[in-house]
């Protein structure tokens, strides 16, 4: 499809209420969207198919929408690095941030680096993108060994008391899917939470024991034997 074509196709769907309203109503920001619903981009994206030359052409139009249907058009295996450092450092809104990461950036070789190297970064996005990555890594990646994983219980410890609203929702997020992928991670995890609990931070303090609620909790761990008994 034609870059002029997809656009097109978005503004068919576009819906100002939808922006105004639903958008809006989830913090989303609403300064360059159209108003097109999720299952609409989505639907679009299956219509284009895998394209990376389009993607490049979406993402630069600045469009809320274009932006999200780029992540889900690109092909992982031509993103560089150099595209995936412009992209994460143009985020505004952390939609665009989550289907970048889960839609495109974690299927791509340098998705483990990132996530510990965004981590570290100040600009709020970025650093949510370090941890939506370990999150949708956690969740994708069902083949990959602990041990990475083990070291992001350390940048998350790191970043803990980062009050901003879209960083400890992330941070809190990667804790509690790392937690939940096997029952050993569970057991890290759960200790990684308590000595965050331990932290003088309110934002710390709140991460650690929503993520312990859930890690504990009688559906996580049956969870986990179940799939540790199928695994023997």
């Amino acid at each position: 499809m034609q870059y002029d074509a997809a656009m097109e196709k978005l503004r068919a769907a576009a819906s100002p209420s939808w922006a105004a309203n639903s958008m809006a109503r989830f913090g989303i920001e609403t300064a360059s969207a159209y108003g097109v619903s999720m299952p609409a981009i989505r639907k679009l994206a299956r219509e284009i198919g895998k394209d990376h030359a389009l993607a490049l052409q979406l993402w630069d139009s600045g469009v809320h929408e274009a932006r999200i249907l780029a992540a889900l058009v690109d092909d992982p295996a031509q993103v560089t690095e150099e595209q995936m450092e412009r992209w994460v450092g143009q985020f505004d809104s952390w939609d665009v941030c989550d289907q970048c990461c889960g839609g495109l950036f974690d299927k791509t070789p340098l998705a483990y680096a990132k996530a510990a190297e965004w981590s570290h970064r100040q600009e709020e996005f970025v650093k949510r993108a370090g941890f939506a990555l370990m999150a949708y890594l956690a969740v994708h990646d069902k083949k990959a060994p602990d041990e990475p994983f083990v070291g992001f219980l350390s940048d998350i410890k790191r970043e803990s008391a980062d009050g901003r609203n879209f960083v400890k929702k992330a941070a809190n997020w990667a804790l509690r899917e790392i937690g939940k992928r096997s029952p050993t991670l569970n057991g890290v995890a759960i200790g990684a939470a308590e000595e965050i609990a331990q932290i003088d931070s309110r934002p710390a303090r709140w991460i650690a024991s929503d993520a312990l609620r859930e890690l504990k909790s009688e559906a996580v761990q049956k969870r986990l034997e179940k799939r540790e008994s199928n695994l023997t």
